[in-house]
């Protein structure tokens, strides 16, 4: 036995969604809004929740392949209506609209079945690593094909970020990826305020993200700038043992048998001697709260 739920019939308890037998659609939004939205694209999305973070708005789902769009992943979504929070719970199964529109994406339409008994276990979340922990250090392989180690940038300021080049969410990837984009340049224009920054993208899907694909990826942020660019800003993927490492020092969810990464967000700010200086979580940051929290850390290690 199942339950379906809808904006207009939240459960109020437990025993309530035990008991429900109707499938209730829920729509989210105004339909004039969508309306009004000609070059917002939608996509069809089943799976199942696997995580519920109402404080951030998202909905952790590990889901079907989308068509037209992205192959199957488990990431979190932002949801915009408060109801879906007391009704997807880990172990639902989940059918919505993703919408894309402009740099923003979302889902909307939502229908939840719950199942009566208990559903999947959640995704481990692991913290981010506190302020001066020694980052370990992995082996990658860069877009060039060339061979790194964290540790070789032993005395330069580093952040470190992951990506995956065919993510086509536009608030995730390419935000980080804009994200650095816009740190390089300030970087460039000051590399004595800003300690000389250099950039690391690692991308956590390494089967397809061959130094070529990374390489080319590479080139829709850097542009002119390639390949000397790669410099400051290189692309990198590393094994699997070596991104399971580095992802939970950095606090990437996993999966509960810890052997996938859940799509989260992770960037991190680390000094000379290898310690982190700062973590941001999610995409919310801007590039300017890391520059200014790397400006700090270099002018106190001037004093």
């Amino acid at each position: 036995m199942s339950t379906s739920i809808g904006p207009s019939s939240v459960p109020r308890g437990a025993a309530a969604l035990a008991v429900l037998l109707m499938f209730v659609a829920a729509c989210a939004g105004d339909p004039a809004e969508s309306a009004d939205e000609p070059d917002a694209q939608r996509y069809e999305l089943a799976g199942d929740v696997v995580a519920s973070d109402r404080g951030s708005g998202t909905l952790t789902i590990s889901h079907e392949p989308v068509a037209n769009f992205m192959g199957a992943m488990t990431m979190p979504f932002n949801v915009r209506d408060e109801w879906v929070f007391d009704a997807a719970e880990p172990g639902a199964s989940i059918k919505a609209t993703l919408v894309v529109k402009g740099r923003e994406s979302w889902l909307e339409d939502i229908v939840v079945r719950t199942p009566a008994a208990a559903g999947a276990a959640a995704a481990a979340v692991i913290p981010a690593p506190d302020v001066g922990a020694d980052v370990p250090s992995v082996d990658l392989i860069d877009q060039s094909g060339g061979t790194l180690a964290l540790a070789a940038y032993a005395g330069d300021y580093y952040a470190y970020t992951f990506i995956y080049t065919r993510c086509p969410l536009p608030d995730f990837c390419p935000l980080m990826s804009e994200n650095f984009d816009t740190i390089f340049e300030a970087v460039e224009d000051d590399p004595a305020r800003y300690g000389d920054l250099k950039l690391l993208s690692i991308s956590i899907d390494p089967e397809y993200d061959s130094p070529e694909v990374l390489y080319a990826y590479a080139q829709r942020y850097l542009e002119e700038d390639v390949p000397e660019g790669f410099a400051r800003w290189r692309f990198a993927s590393s094994s699997p043992e070596g991104l399971h490492d580095l992802g939970e020092f950095s606090g990437l969810r996993f999966m509960p048998d810890g052997s996938e990464f859940v799509h989260s967000l992770r960037t991190i700010l680390v000094g000379p001697d290898g310690h982190v200086i700062e973590s941001f979580i999610g995409n919310a940051w801007k590039p300017e709260e890391l520059l200014q929290g790397l400006a700090v850390a270099v002018e106190a290690r001037s004093e």
